[in-house]
């Protein structure tokens, strides 16, 4: 279904951006910088005094450090524009919990067992829910292998993660048909590397 035409005429209230930039390093390992910002089309007041509209109520800086494997090497954030100064930037070093983590491999759980409620930042957490997606489209075809037909004999890692990209679907059997499967004879492709779920 495609979006609705507004109903009636209508006014920005609020805007909130996430902004995930991956950077390959010239050790090897790759930077992952991820930014949410949160501002208001009116003045508004709060803890720290009046907010001008346009000016930030909240921005804070998620920097990861991550392998060719997703495993996350080093973990920090900042927060430089909040609504309690003094307040919502003294989680300390909480976000360097996010080490030992793997992107890919049961992250989303992770991130919720390690920084759910007060042991972290609403925000800062929530945010945390995009990485694992932003680093396979920035590793896709560099690092992880999306080609039909890869020198290890595993299946594009990308397929039987999306509806478009099922297996036994139309887009398969054009662009990758050494591993289209019809529907009714499906079989297991090859063991690819596990992609992010819901719980990941």
């Amino acid at each position: 279904m495609p979006l609705s035409n507004p109903f009636a005429e209508r006014r920005l209230m609020h805007r909130r951006a996430i902004d995930v930039q991956v950077f390959a390093r010239a050790d090897g390992l790759y930077d992952v910088d991820a930014e949410l910002t949160d501002t208001k089309t009116r003045d508004m007041a709060v803890a720290g005094g009046t907010r001008l509209a346009g000016e930030p109520i909240h921005a804070m800086q998620l920097r990861l450090v991550v392998d060719d494997k997703t495993n996350i090497l080093e973990a920090g954030s900042q927060t430089s524009w909040m609504p309690y100064p003094g307040a919502c930037d003294q989680h300390g070093d909480a976000y360097a919990a996010l080490v030992g983590l793997n992107l890919m491999q049961g992250f989303r759980l992770g991130v919720k067992e390690r920084l759910a409620g007060i042991k972290g930042c609403t925000h800062l957490t929530e945010m945390c829910q995009v990485l694992p997606s932003a680093v396979i489209q920035a590793f896709a075809g560099i690092v992880l292998d999306t080609r039909e037909g890869g020198a290890d004999g595993q299946a594009p890692f990308q397929l039987n993660r999306c509806h478009a990209l099922r297996i036994d679907g139309p887009t398969v059997q054009t662009h990758y048909p050494r591993w289209f499967r019809n529907s009714s004879a499906l079989t297991a492709l090859p063991a690819a590397m596990p992609a992010s779920t819901s719980s990941s």
